[in-house]
């Protein structure tokens, strides 16, 4: 692809390293924003460098926040003893959006997929497992999507979990073996939290 403009081609490069976005695309989104007012464009800018120096993890979930701890972990009113362990925080969003689960979070970052060159200690399971011996969680909900990963993931949390005094399950099979969570429509994912079932009766289902 010619450029006609070495600052176009930088831009574009740098478009296109976005997920899912290629050259064509990228010139397409670079195009419009020098046809848009220069004030939309240095806002977009602006967010985007905020956003990377003052996002926060909270300490507690390690789910995206404004602040130290989130504003779930922080409610009152959610039960801090039921757990849900998602990847990230578009299954966070996801669940959220159903209205179905009252509990907190634990955002592992990832899921264990050796062919990616992710292993258990590049996600935060330490943190979960320090988290059940504390003693305070009486359910642990694995919401992995359906796929390899995903069941390798579960598995290994339920391995580190064994002993602990703590329920683990899972959420019905109500999302199709490979999907992912941020995908199923808002009344499946709903039903597949408040239907979920024994993490170890669901090895022995499969």
């Amino acid at each position: 692809m010619d450029f006609s403009s070495k600052l176009l081609e930088n831009a574009v490069n740098e478009m296109s390293q976005l997920p899912g976005i290629g050259k064509r695309t990228a010139l397409r989104l670079v195009l419009h924003l020098l046809r848009q007012p220069e004030s939309q464009t240095v806002r977009l800018s602006h967010s985007l460098k905020q956003l990377r120096e003052e996002i926060n993890f909270c300490k507690n979930c390690h789910n995206i926040s404004d602040t130290e701890i989130c504003e779930i972990c922080a409610n009152p009113n959610r039960d801090e003893a039921l757990v849900c362990v998602v990847e990230d925080i578009r299954d966070v969003m996801a669940i959220e959006n159903t209205s179905q689960f009252q509990g907190h979070y634990h955002v592992l970052g990832g899921k264990i997929s050796p062919m990616d060159g992710i292993g258990p200690g590049d996600l935060h399971i330490d943190t979960l497992v320090e988290k059940i011996k504390k003693g305070s969680v009486r359910e642990l909900i694995l919401a992995l999507s359906s796929t390899m990963e995903g069941d390798t993931t579960n598995f290994y949390i339920f391995k580190q979990l064994e002993g602990k005094e703590v329920l683990v399950t899972t959420i019905a099979r109500g999302i199709a073996v490979g999907d992912e969570l941020e995908y199923a429509d808002e009344v499946t994912l709903g039903r597949s939290i408040l239907h979920r079932v024994p993490f170890e009766g669901s090895l022995k289902s499969s």
